[in-house]
């Protein structure tokens, strides 16, 4: 997945300003992003403060090892199923 050029903080900034009442056109502008990549950044982080993206973030990595473990498992009783003969 590509990183973002911008942090979280400053995502947040940037949906912060645009609610205090600068137009979006002008805040794209400032910031050198697309109106539909902050609009898109906005329905992802829209309503969260800095430390609720953090602990987004951390439940995501941790839902990704908790995928990967879960598919060793199923890799591995498909390989036991194989050795055992049972289809």
């Amino acid at each position: 997945m590509r990183k973002s050029r911008f942090t979280e903080a400053q995502i947040i900034g940037m949906i912060k300003e645009q609610e205090a009442g600068l137009p979006t056109a002008e805040l794209c502008r400032k910031h050198g992003l697309s109106p539909a990549t902050f609009y898109k950044l906005k329905a992802k982080y829209g309503g969260m403060d800095v430390s609720d993206v953090k602990r987004l973030k951390q439940l995501e990595d941790e839902n990704a090892k908790l995928k990967r473990l879960v598919a060793d498992v199923m890799l591995d009783n498909v390989v036991l199923k194989d050795l055992l003969g049972k289809p």
